[in-house]
């Protein structure tokens, strides 16, 4: 098969179809061209652009702007002003886009809104409106990892990568020939699974993204109501376990997609009554994307998407395909079940040796999310002291509960040598954009709390 040096920056067959919406205000595909050539016209000459973006379609434009321009979209794991300040200093000479009001940063700035280019404007030559192509090898973006086990890294995505996967992705959770879909998601563009779930589907496939990025369940039903049928759910194992607490009616989805974090099958049977839809989760990870996915309830394996292969050498596992530009190694240790076919055996970083024995972070952290009264909680190792051993410590979110009794329900079905202490109540969590809890959130979490 031919390598493709240049891919088109939006599907170019339908020109007035709906890859966005606004509230319940559609926006066609001829609209967003208008708008993504209006700001590309204004971007500033640069080699990368911090996209700050917070409305998904306020994204898109943003992000296919800087890529007309044949610059790099720096994706921030968070939004916080010491997170893209060092970002900002990691790459001198980069600006930034946005639709809130500028950070205190020596930082360029660039405001991104509604209305800077109209669809009726006649002054505006029929080939703006043609469909762009790119550099299959242009760096698109710099994603960085969330930081949930050590300081965020930067990875590139080219454009080819992006663009062949979101494809792969639609292939296995869209029926060929189906109407379009329209995706509501709870998680932001800037990550890697917002970015291939909502915005590249919505470019490369027959999707359609809401603008908006909802948080509480009332505020996520609201958002579902404002699209039409069929709807698919992008969102995260927080945002599930809280709709099914919230216990509202919501209008009825064709699917639910979830990710960043393992899914635990019993919270996901829960989430497939309140939410009267198949629960599927995807596999990935920010060095190579989405990859595989399975429906939690009742499955142990994951299927990778076609074309995706695994090998394993020198103790490593990787992921080839043709839409990465080299084999990728993944942060987990796969099982090959054969056919396309694996199991999840844990993250390196979640296993746990203590006395001789065997731990799983993720698996006591389910063990505690389990105990009645416990709202939200994690397990983590702190660094150990000086010449002592690392051992685990929890937050956990539990009002009607003491410390002493979270540990006497976790006493029956853990070892008592992984009973986290300290184990610290707290309102809420630390968590980030994505649900996610990064380890210096947590450590300084920890620090604060014994001071």
């Amino acid at each position: 098969m031919p390598v493709l040096t240049r891919l088109p920056l939006i599907s170019p067959d339908r020109p007035l179809r709906t890859v966005a919406w606004r509230g319940s205000r559609r926006v066609s595909q001829q609209q967003f061209l208008l708008d993504v050539y209006e700001l590309s016209g204004r971007l500033p000459e640069a080699t990368h652009a911090l996209n700050l973006c917070e409305d998904r379609y306020h994204f898109m434009v943003a992000f296919a702007a800087v890529c007309l321009r044949g610059q790099t979209n720096l994706l921030p794991p968070s939004q916080a002003v010491g997170i893209i300040g060092e970002i900002a200093v990691a790459y001198p000479g980069s600006y930034a886009l946005g639709d809130t009001a500028a950070p205190d940063l020596p930082l360029r700035w660039m405001d991104v809104k509604d209305g800077a280019a109209d669809e009726r404007d006649v002054n505006l030559a029929l080939s703006a409106l043609s469909v762009p192509s790119l550099p299959a090898d242009q760096v698109a973006a710099l994603v960085f990892t969330s930081g949930s086990t050590g300081a965020p890294q930067a990875h590139a995505k080219t454009w080819r990568t992006l663009a062949l996967t979101a494809p792969l992705a639609a292939r296995r959770f869209l029926a060929a020939g189906s109407p379009a879909v329209n995706l509501v998601a709870t998680v932001p563009p800037q990550h890697m699974y917002g970015l291939e779930t909502t915005v590249m589907m919505a470019l490369n496939g027959n999707c359609a993204a809401h603008a908006g990025r909802a948080f509480f369940p009332a505020d996520l039903r609201a958002a579902l109501q404002q699209v039409p049928a069929p709807r698919v759910l992008i969102t995260t194992p927080v945002h599930l376990r809280a709709c099914v607490a919230a216990a509202l009616p919501f209008p009825p989805l064709q699917l639910v997609i979830s990710a960043t974090a393992p899914l635990d099958p019993e919270l996901a049977a829960a989430a497939e009554v309140a939410l009267g839809a198949p629960v599927h989760e995807i596999y990935g990870c920010t060095e190579a994307g989405s990859m595989a996915s399975r429906r939690t309830v009742g499955a142990g394996v994951w299927t990778f998407y076609p074309g995706i292969r695994l090998s394993r050498e020198g103790g490593v596992d990787l992921v080839h395909g043709r839409h990465l530009p080299a084999p990728v190694a993944v942060p987990d240790s796969l099982e090959s079940l054969g056919k396309n076919r694996f199991r999840l055996r844990g993250r390196s970083a979640d296993l746990l040796k203590l006395a001789g024995k065997r731990g799983s972070l993720v698996e006591l952290t389910a063990r505690l999310l389990r105990i009645p009264g416990v709202h939200d909680a994690v397990v983590f190792v702190p660094d150990p002291p000086a010449g002592g051993e690392a051992r685990p410590a929890a937050l956990v979110v539990a009002p009607g509960l003491s410390g002493a009794q979270i540990l006497a329900a976790l006493e029956g079905v853990v070892d008592a040598v992984f009973l986290p202490r300290p184990l610290i109540r707290l309102s809420r969590l630390p968590r980030n954009a994505v649900g996610k809890l990064p380890r210096a959130t947590l450590l300084a979490e920890l620090e604060r709390r014994r001071a």
